[in-house]
């Protein structure tokens, strides 16, 4: 997720391409035929023959696997570590029979060795022009790729983002189910998410709804999440306003000035290897521009693993764990909602919100 940004103009892989529009009004066309199963991703038609051999990268992208019903497709995987045991948590021990290739993003030499049918990934979620790892260079290998939705780049621009958050996720559980012939699977998660979408919408709402800021890590700059990332999506199904959403982007940097002044209620922290969770903290109390925030002094913090943050089906499970975290800070109505997946108890900070 956090690499250099790269443009989108790189060519789709598969037996077919054809160029479609990239507005947010684009809908997954899915198409079977005996020449393969043809999908649109990031507003290309692709068309891809065969998906009995996965490699997917990280840990959200593998929910969107497994969601799909794609355990037994998924042969390779990479920069699972960290999100394993919430894997588990979710979707059980199925994912430990597929080879965990690289402990970080793989190498193209390392996908190659494998020649999976399809490397799945996104850009900055694994595809990196810089380390000359993407649907391009995969091609000249024989290797067809699928990209994360949510890291669609907007034509003429660096920023990611074409569909609608909760759209994307949709949209990829979707065309992975399809892809692996796990249509009816897929399209019952998707309803499952909708269902939960729904009850959350119909939860006693604040009148005015809780911002929240999304501190992923923070050094002399604040890496957050804007309009079209999946946290926005996430905090608006929990009832509060995303305090990056100003942001036309996915995941980026904004500076300590741009949090201070969107006036948190709350801080969401995403939980992963590079700057722990107690350090997030501290680096909140002692900036200046943030120390004395009411969020701050009382201790108004969620922290949730990286698959829940990222883009992939666990996010409607990061919405119900922020709803009671508001309900426990006292930001919206109490209600009846229950989050549907329990917490490895390893995840730290659970003590503030609940």
């Amino acid at each position: 997720m956090k690499s250099k940004l790269f443009p989108l103009l790189v060519p789709m892989l598969g037996a077919s391409i054809v160029f479609a529009g990239c507005s947010n009004a684009d809908t997954s066309k899915q198409a079977e035929s005996k020449d393969g199963v043809t999908i649109t991703n990031c507003g290309k038609e692709v068309t891809y023959t065969k998906a009995d051999n996965l490699f997917v990268n990280d840990g959200n992208i593998i929910s969107i696997a497994l969601a799909a019903g794609a355990a037994d497709n998924v042969k390779y995987v990479s920069s699972i570590q960290r999100d394993k045991e919430l894997l588990h948590a979710k979707y059980g021990k199925d994912i430990d029979k597929a080879e965990d290739v690289a402990k970080e993003y793989p190498s193209l030499e390392s996908i190659v060795a494998k020649h999976p049918d399809i490397f799945v990934a996104g850009w900055n979620y694994g595809f990196s022009e810089e380390k000359n790892l993407t649907p391009d260079a995969l091609k000249d290998q024989g290797i067809d790729s699928y990209i994360l939705s949510e890291s669609c780049r907007q034509e003429g621009s660096e920023k990611r983002g074409l569909y609608d958050p909760w759209e994307a996720v949709k949209m990829d559980i979707s065309n992975i189910g399809k892809i692996t012939s796990h249509a009816d699977t897929a399209d019952s998660v998707v309803k499952d998410i909708d269902s939960r979408l729904e009850t959350l919408k119909k939860a006693p709402q604040a009148d005015k709804a809780p911002t929240a800021f999304v501190f992923d890590s923070g050094t002399d700059t604040v890496f957050t999440s804007g309009k079209f990332g999946a946290p926005q999506a996430i905090i608006e199904a929990a009832g509060g306003r995303n305090g990056a959403e100003n942001v036309e982007d996915t995941w980026t940097t904004v500076s300590w000035e741009n949090l201070a002044a969107s006036k948190p209620d709350v801080f969401v922290f995403v939980d992963y290897p590079g700057q722990e969770f107690e350090e997030k903290i501290a680096a909140l109390r002692s900036n200046p521009a943030t120390k004395n925030l009411p969020a701050v002094k009382e201790n108004r913090f969620i922290n949730l693993p990286y698959a829940m943050w990222t883009s992939g089906p666990l996010n409607i499970d990061a919405a119900e764990q922020m709803r009671k975290g508001f309900e426990k800070f006292g930001l919206v109505p109490s209600s009846e909602i229950k989050p549907s997946l329990e917490l490895p108890a390893s995840v730290p900070g659970q003590n503030y919100y609940k």
